[in-house]
């Protein structure tokens, strides 16, 4: 599981997420939640093994990160949760044919500014669907100089920044890495925002 390539690695961004669910462990029986970039799918196993009906999803184009959800899923017993292949800001079948969801989770997944714009397409895609719905997300602060808040505009989406130290992560131990550099981890929630007049 701790193969360096990368979608087959537990990043601290997982970590991180997994606390939140963990944290939230309690509201999570009964959601339907939809993993998206899930790879080793760290937060989509914590929140199945709390009793959410899970849904895991990696690239069309990435077998390999499938079948690493799949055998993270046969190790925490498991066997029966699906797993799709969904290409950010790909219309697909599997993308089309998607049950109603109430938590789409995304670990570290704004990780290449080339593809921020086909993630946001994806969620606006599905929180159209499931209005209700809301997307949690973990990322590293790799650069002062991205930011996704033109394309959140751009998407009528909005986000809502949630502290680590308010679900106990902002202990070292959890989002640390033995990479080199800094890392700085960040959640949000993003959701829809609302229109004009209602």
């Amino acid at each position: 599981v701790l193969d360096s390539q990368y979608g087959m690695y537990v990043w601290p961004c997982a970590v991180v997420l997994a606390q939140y669910l963990w944290a939230h462990r309690r509201s999570l029986p009964g959601k339907r939640v939809l993993e998206i970039g899930a790879g080793v799918s760290l937060p989509g196993v914590v929140a199945a093994r709390c009793g959410a009906q899970v849904i895991l999803s990696d690239s069309e184009e990435l077998p390999h990160c499938r079948q690493s959800c799949r055998s993270s899923c046969l190790m925490n017993r498991l066997p029966h949760v699906p797993v799709l292949g969904l290409t950010w800001g790909r219309v697909s079948p599997e993308l089309l044919s998607l049950a109603p969801t109430d938590i789409i989770l995304g670990s570290d997944v704004f990780f290449d500014p080339k593809d921020f714009e086909d993630i946001l397409t994806t969620i606006y895609f599905l929180l159209e669907k499931n209005p209700h719905a809301e997307f949690w997300t973990t990322y590293q602060v790799r650069s002062a100089d991205w930011s996704i808040e033109a394309l959140l505009h751009k998407w009528n989406l909005k986000s809502t920044h949630v502290p680590l130290h308010s679900f106990g992560a902002d202990k070292e131990h959890l989002a640390s890495s033995s990479m080199p550099g800094r890392h700085t981890i960040e959640m949000m929630i993003i959701s829809l925002a609302q229109s004009e007049g209602t």
